[in-house]
């Protein structure tokens, strides 16, 4: 990819459009180890292998381990008694670790652990005697997993409104745990409202939101300080994907959730680079949600190349170091 070092064609002088594409992008530690994961134990064990639930939420990496031999179900009773299942890098409750046994599944779990980080702190709050404060998307698979883990202890909140309805058995027992891919300005708020309402409440000693979740809202905000429009590559199912969209919007760009380059309208581009406003951001964005594959980035970029963003920049914002070990043992063992 090339990298400009001038910003001037930004201004439209030469006649030339810009792409600058953000970075964070594309796939975090959790989702490189969940995907891992399956593509392991289909070389160690062979197919047919069983995911729960789509192992991240991007339909080119469901496809592609499709053609490998692995089968998405979201009923375990659609799997056969004593097959390989993975659980998915959402997570899952333990309700479904019993069943999975019960059916006599050998399993192996892909969960990120930072996901697994906030099952653990739901099960100490709630053996501790607190009510707990979920803020997540219902219906989410992740949040479903969670709400698992102390079903009796645990209310979802989506909203600021919501917190007004919460009803607790102590006010001085309260604690708050949250979805991993959410927007980090949203729950800034939701938590303000929660200390207001409850002054006490007991917060993780770490922020729950990932730090790759944190860090792509943080790139796609400079991204949307520089570009009048912004492409955010991911499934629509995606949290983190449609969370990337609203923080572009929030900055003041205009922002458009796509699945592949080919979703990039000729003239809906044309029309924002051409209209000319008081900031003078003539250029197009590209990021891409945490569950979303380089090549649907390098792609993208090809195509506003071939639609005159002839530049293309990287914007950095931060350095991604994380890695998470398989658990080589575990998938030897299944």
């Amino acid at each position: 990819m090339a990298t400009s070092e001038k910003d001037g064609d930004q201004t439209g002088q030469t006649g030339k459009n810009k792409a600058i594409v953000a970075s964070p992008r594309g796939f975090c530690a959790g989702v490189s180890y969940a995907i891992d994961i399956v593509n392991t134990v289909l070389e160690q064990h062979g197919q047919p292998v069983y995911v729960r639930h789509e192992i991240v939420h991007n339909r080119h990496v469901v496809e592609d381990l499709q053609s490998r031999g692995a089968r998405f179900v979201e009923d375990l009773a659609d799997v056969p008694r004593g097959s390989l299942l993975v659980f998915s890098a959402h997570g899952v409750s333990p309700a479904i670790r019993r069943q999975a046994d019960q059916l006599g599944l050998r399993v192996v779990d892909a969960t990120c652990p930072l996901v697994t980080k906030v099952h653990l702190e739901a099960a100490r709050f709630a053996s501790q005697g607190y009510d707990i404060l979920l803020i997540g998307h219902r219906g989410h698979v992740e949040v479903e997993g969670t709400l698992g883990h102390a079903p009796e202890r645990m209310q979802l909140v989506e909203t600021v409104e919501d917190i007004a309805r919460v009803q607790v058995r102590d006010p001085e027992r309260v604690a708050v745990v949250t979805q991993t891919t959410l927007s980090v300005d949203d729950t800034r708020e939701i938590i303000s409202a929660i200390r207001e309402r409850f002054p006490a409440v007991s917060t993780p000693g770490r922020d729950d939101i990932c730090y790759a979740t944190q860090n792509r809202q943080e790139a796609v905000k400079a991204l949307a300080h520089r570009c009048r429009v912004v492409f955010v590559l991911g499934s629509p199912n995606s949290s983190n994907a449609n969370r990337l969209v609203e923080v572009a919007r929030s900055a003041g760009a205009h922002a458009t959730l796509i699945e592949t380059a080919a979703d990039i309208s000729e003239e809906d581009l044309a029309h924002h680079l051409n209209k000319r406003d008081a900031t003078d951001r003539l250029a197009a964005g590209v990021t891409a949600g945490a569950s979303t594959p380089e090549l649907l980035v390098q792609q993208t970029l090809v195509r506003l190349r071939e639609l005159g963003c002839t530049e293309v920049e990287e914007l950095r914002t931060a350095e991604e170091r994380v890695t998470f070990s398989l658990p080589a043992q575990q998938i030897e063992n299944a």
